[in-house]
């Protein structure tokens, strides 16, 4: 289980994000510079203890309206090779010391652990503290069990949501880069998870994506204090 350290973050991750957030695609902030609050989230566990990974909401109030982005995040001790663009920034921990924060979509830890959350494989855990399952963190998944681990090969945004492309291993325990259906009998495939980036209470998230196998669904508190829940992810066998 990860270790949540009550400790210094300088600069914080709301002074990262501040920067970052007007950077993408889907933020609908129309060149305003973000005024955020942290909302919610939960966290996954690296099975070799070496990446953090925090499923983190932060709600915007600079605007006409309040705006739910959902932004996962993965901190490493090191710099993750050839993912220079989806680095969000540096910072220093008071306990652990500089690390590196990275866009969580383009981290293939992260994307095995999603999606190891949506076949049942992992439980969420508690965005704050330290082995703690968080029950509030639902999930489904109707496709077959992959037989082996899945291989990342595309990360594209789309406009509210960010696509991550992964091939899944056959029986033999080679990624298949050919199948685009999900695993069947053995067979490998490829699937598509989405993540949700600008989050809607809810399900409607899942009738806008064709093919859902399953899905990730999560609570976040709005500026005046209501607890809603919404999509934060789906996976789908549908070709992007």
């Amino acid at each position: 289980m990860a270790v949540i350290h009550h400790t210094t973050l300088t600069p914080s991750k709301l002074e990262l994000l501040t920067s970052w957030l007007p950077t993408q695609p889907w933020y609908e902030g129309d060149g305003r510079r973000p005024e955020l609050a942290k909302a919610g989230g939960f966290r996954l566990d690296d099975p070799r203890g070496e990446v953090g990974m925090e499923f983190m909401v932060v709600t915007d109030v600079s605007g006409d309206r309040p705006v739910s982005y959902h932004v996962p995040l993965t901190y490493r001790g090191a710099p993750l090779e050839g993912a220079d663009r989806a680095l969000i920034g540096t910072t220093e921990h008071g306990v652990l010391g500089r690390r590196w924060i990275y866009d969580g979509t383009h981290d293939p830890v992260l994307a095995a652990q999603l999606h190891a959350l949506f076949v049942g494989d992992v439980e969420a855990q508690d965005q704050n503290e330290s082995d703690t399952p968080d029950p509030s963190v639902t999930r489904s998944f109707t496709g077959a069990a992959a037989p082996g681990p899945i291989r990342p090969t595309a990360v594209a945004d789309a406009p509210h949501a960010t696509d991550i492309v992964a091939d899944v291993a056959t029986v033999d325990g080679t990624a298949d880069a050919t199948a685009d259906a999900t695993v069947d009998g053995g067979r490998g495939g490829r699937l598509t998870m989405r993540v949700t980036r600008v989050l809607r209470p809810g399900e409607a998230d899942i009738a806008e994506v064709s093919g859902v196998l399953g899905h990730v669904a999560a609570g976040w508190r709005l500026p005046d204090g209501a607890e809603v829940r919404g999509v934060f992810a789906v996976i789908t066998d549908a070709p992007r």
